[in-house]
């Protein structure tokens, strides 16, 4: 790449930058999560799981906007998508605001969804312009680091903005939030895609480059395997809220557990960032994949016998709800990588098709898990434990990568 090294930013504050970049799903997610009761109560009073749709929706939009946000970075460079994307995810925010019915809101969420595909794309596409390899893993596990920095504190800031002036409050908190973080976009962050790197937008050639994206075996299998770990993860936050409070009877100190669950799960990054050089991705993956498998196992026979008395499995269900934020640290940031490897010819439209795909069949995954929510973390648990088994068997087909 003609990318001078003067001009790159110091590590710390391109990880920071990043980071922040990345968390723009998370706190638009995780704020969300404390005002969920209230949206059943206020938008779906007889359908009360279909307030899970508010995380799905968003996620949704999401990964439709991720098929394209690739291709349009390498085409126009990385920082004009991410901008861009900004616009729109304050339009959709503003939307959601003013909404007056729970379809108007999802469709808002959707429409907010489809602008932050931008900076989390578009975001790693720039990681990929600058590092490769297991450096590049390394500079992904440090950026998911200040990643969890921001879901450890959303519900908090939700649970206090809704105190304040209503679960509404919180999209005004998004627009915010969008305009600190482009702002410190725009002015530091130089482009990292030099034109002579830039590819044509059209239809050939993007048709082109997803015929070759998914003829790499790797690639695919990374896909494969990077939907189920969203798909848990995603099942995981769509329905803890509900847990908490219907399970537990905990909905109110819901914010605190979730905040300091996601704060400690930030040491998976760093974890991963400490050994992924010595023992590769693959094998991090599927050791972390192993026990995870064990855990869901342990806690699906905890659910449905009912022995461990309440005080002691509201204890379980916290060490095992900490556990799949540990697998989001320690294997997405790598299968990523491991899908991105073979792609730095085409590094936006890669990230892509893999965020898409990915996106896309875990909210497929996440869905009907949610709605058979019954009151107790059983079917929580059994969807985890479905889902470790798949990436697990997935991840084994994958090739490690050399050096």
């Amino acid at each position: 790449m003609n990318f001078a090294p003067q001009q790159r930013l110091g590590l710390p504050e391109f990880v920071a930058l990043m980071g922040m970049m990345f968390a723009t799903v998370a706190f638009s997610i995780d704020a969300m999560l404390p005002a969920m009761s209230e949206i059943a109560r206020e938008l779906t009073p007889d359908a009360p799981n279909r307030a899970q749709l508010i995380v799905t929706s968003f996620v949704l939009g999401m990964g439709l906007g991720t098929l394209f946000t690739g291709p349009l970075s390498d085409t126009f460079g990385r920082k004009p998508v991410i901008l861009g994307g900004a616009v729109i995810y304050v339009i959709g925010a503003g939307l959601a605001w003013a909404a007056d019915s729970l379809e108007l809101v999802l469709a808002a969420r959707v429409l907010q969804g489809l602008g932050a595909a931008g900076p989390r794309i578009a975001a790693l596409a720039i990681v990929r312009d600058l590092y490769e390899g297991r450096q590049m893993a390394k500079v992904m596990s440090f950026a998911m680091m200040v990643f969890t920095l921001v879901p450890a504190i959303a519900p908090l800031a939700g649970a206090g903005i809704i105190w304040l002036t209503g679960w509404r409050g919180i999209f005004v908190a998004f627009v915010v939030f969008a305009l600190v973080t482009n702002c410190w976009m725009g002015l530091r962050q130089p482009e990292t895609l030099a034109r002579a790197n830039r590819r044509r937008f059209s239809a050939s050639s993007i048709g082109a480059g997803i015929v070759e994206v998914l003829s790499i075996r790797r690639v695919s299998l990374a896909i494969a395997a990077l939907s189920f770990v969203f798909g848990m993860l995603f099942t995981t936050i769509s329905t803890t809220q509900q847990v908490f409070d219907q399970s537990f009877g905990k909905a109110a100190e819901f914010p605190y557990w979730f905040g300091a669950i996601a704060l400690i799960s930030g040491a998976g990054s760093f974890l991963n960032a400490r050994v992924v050089v010595r023992l590769g991705m693959r094998r991090v993956i599927v050791l972390t994949l192993t026990v995870e498998l064990g855990l869901a196992a342990t806690m699906s026979l905890l659910s449905y016998t009912q022995i461990l008395p309440f005080p002691v499995f509201f204890s379980a269900y916290l060490l095992w709800l900490l556990s799949i934020f540990f697998v989001a640290g320690l294997t997405i940031g790598n299968l990523n990588a491991l899908g991105m490897e073979p792609l730095g010819h085409l590094a936006g439209l890669g990230a892509s098709i893999i965020g898409s795909l990915a996106t896309i069949a875990a909210v497929l995954i996440a869905v009907p898990i949610g709605f058979a929510f019954d009151g107790t973390p059983l079917p929580l648990a059994i969807g985890v434990m479905v889902c470790s088994v798949c990436a697990l068997g997935l991840t084994r087909l994958i090739e490690d990568l050399p050096g």
